[in-house]
């Protein structure tokens, strides 16, 4: 196949009727003075370069295990892989680009979680790719800025994903891919990336339909300050960058540029600790920043004023995540503690006194409401309660985000809320986890050695053909599948995807009368 840089030659897919692409560049090494720099196109190669091996990993927090994945971490790590069953360039079959996450801070598009048979056989082009991460991703600093020629810096991550899409637009026709039915869809840190990018006028025109799984948050939602949706501004982001580069014997950037990645790798303890989100939650230090430029404006601005990127988007959270887990787990939360925290984590309150004191942060003179609504009497009751104010907290975020998204763009939304439990990596029991949906998505359960049912396959093959359907007509529904309505700011409902498919109440009145009190009360983000 032709591409802008050079042809690329691919392998079968384990179906043979499909064509594997791995390890493309679609950027040029960021390397040297090009660190911390937007992307720049490819270099080209003569001959056919054999597209049979997915490129390095981008440099990540040290120790990071991908499962399944046993690749070397390289700056030069700027690459995408295309899967497809075209067997003519003529054809424009719609195209799926999967932004993986990873709290921006780890991550790679070769995880096996991500292979593109399944949607490929269902008639799509799927691509995947890296970004960086961390740092080198989003590391913002006074002199970055002042070089950058528009007195911005922090969003080389979302540069990126921009210059990936760009990649898309100009070269997947010749891989049989339709460049006017583009598709970007992402979980966790890939929905941070998709909701970015959705805002950003870079990105305007190189998609026509958004997918953010976990999260679309409200813009007034404290929740949204510290999960993948977080992000920073241009002055916050270079005071914190200002102190991380000297740290490691800046602020000269011909030094950080000429210093082995190695010493750059962020881990654990770059966590943004002066944000205030209402808990113990803090977002990771390196995160998208509101510069100006790649992201001119916050959640509450854009969509106030319309300047979002008008396309369809189908957006959801999961059952059991953000904090609410399974009653069957309540014991091994209490036994670990915070031994497992990470920047972006939420809290689990699973005793009385915890649930109890984080009822009285949060939500201050109206905890005593809260505490009716969702009450409690001993620790399980704590853990029950504090896992439908979580559950209920995200569904009813997302339906006042649609609402304010709705308000300027007039491209259909949907919404969902994800309910089957996996027993995907290991989960014993079985739990509706953040990031479970992905294998079901797209249609992955083989990937992963777990005790399937033929119910599971069932919700895989239901959930697979909503998200196929998406990416060809900016519509989840068609033939054999359960009828998903469109998101209607009169409808206080959400479709429920997983255990059942069907609309249900996003809450009971009371619940939902709080949360949008509650909401009003907190500072637009």
């Amino acid at each position: 196949m032709e591409t802008e840089a050079g042809l690329v030659e691919g392998i079968p897919g384990r179906d043979h009727a499909l064509t594997v692409f791995r390890g493309i560049p679609y950027a040029a090494p960021p390397v040297g003075e090009l660190r911390w720099r937007p992307p720049q196109p490819p270099p080209t190669w003569p001959g056919v370069r054999t597209a049979d091996t997915f490129g390095p990993m981008c440099p990540q927090t040290p120790g990071a295990e991908i499962a399944g994945i046993d690749l070397p971490m390289s700056e030069d790590c700027l690459n995408l892989n295309i899967w497809t069953g075209a067997t003519s360039t003529e054809e424009r079959r719609p195209v799926l680009v999967w932004i993986h996450g990873g709290g921006f801070r780890v991550g790679t598009g070769a995880s096996p979680r991500y292979d593109g048979e399944a949607l490929a056989r269902k008639g799509l082009v799927v691509v995947t790719f890296n970004y960086r991460l961390g740092a080198f991703g989003f590391l913002a600093t006074p002199e970055l800025s002042a070089e950058s020629g528009h007195h911005a810096s922090g969003n080389y991550g979302l540069l990126d994903c921009i210059a990936a899409l760009r990649w898309v637009r100009d070269n997947i026709t010749n891989f049989g891919g339709d460049p006017d039915r583009v598709t970007i869809a992402g979980q966790s840190a890939g929905a941070g990336a998709v909701n970015f990018l959705a805002m950003s006028p870079l990105a305007h025109g190189l998609f026509h339909r958004a997918v953010a799984q976990s999260h679309a948050r409200h813009a007034r939602d404290p929740e949204l300050r510290y999960l993948a949706t977080s992000y920073r501004t241009l002055p916050d982001a270079e005071s914190a960058g200002a102190r991380y580069a000297e740290e490691r014997g800046g602020p000269p950037l011909a030094r950080l540029r000429s210093l082995p990645w190695q010493k750059l790798v962020d881990g654990d303890a770059a966590v943004d600790s002066l944000v205030e989100t209402g808990s113990s939650a803090k977002p990771p230090l390196f995160r998208p920043v509101v510069d100006g430029w790649v992201l001119p404006a916050g959640y509450d601005e854009t969509y106030a004023k319309g300047l979002q990127n008008n396309v369809s988007y189908l957006a959801g959270s999961n059952r059991d995540e953000s904090g609410a887990v399974p009653e069957s787990t309540f014991a091994a939360y209490r036994t670990a503690g915070r031994k497992a925290w990470r920047p972006g984590m939420p809290p689990v309150h699973v005793t009385l006194d915890d649930y109890e004191a984080a009822a009285r942060r949060k939500f201050g003179e109206m905890a005593d409401e809260f505490l009716r609504l969702y009450p409690a009497a001993d620790d399980d009751a704590a853990g029950r309660a504090h896992s439908a104010a979580v559950r209920d907290n995200a569904r009813i975020s997302t339906f006042f985000w649609g609402t304010d998204w709705t308000r300027h763009a007039d491209r259909p939304v949907y919404t969902y809320f994800w309910t089957h439990r996996s027993p995907a990596r290991g989960q014993d029991p079985r739990r509706a986890s953040h990031s479970s949906e992905i294998d079901f998505v797209l249609d992955n359960l083989d990937q992963d050695d777990a005790d399937w049912t033929a119910e599971d396959r069932a919700v895989a093959a239901t959930m697979s053909g909503y998200w196929a359907n998406f990416a060809a007509t900016g519509d989840p529904n068609g033939p054999g599948l359960p009828n998903w309505p469109p998101y209607a700011p009169d409808s206080a409902t959400v479709m429920q995807v997983g255990e059942d498919f069907g609309p249900v109440p996003i809450a009971g009145p009371a619940r939902f009368d709080f949360w949008k009190r509650f909401f009003r009360t907190q500072q637009a983000w």
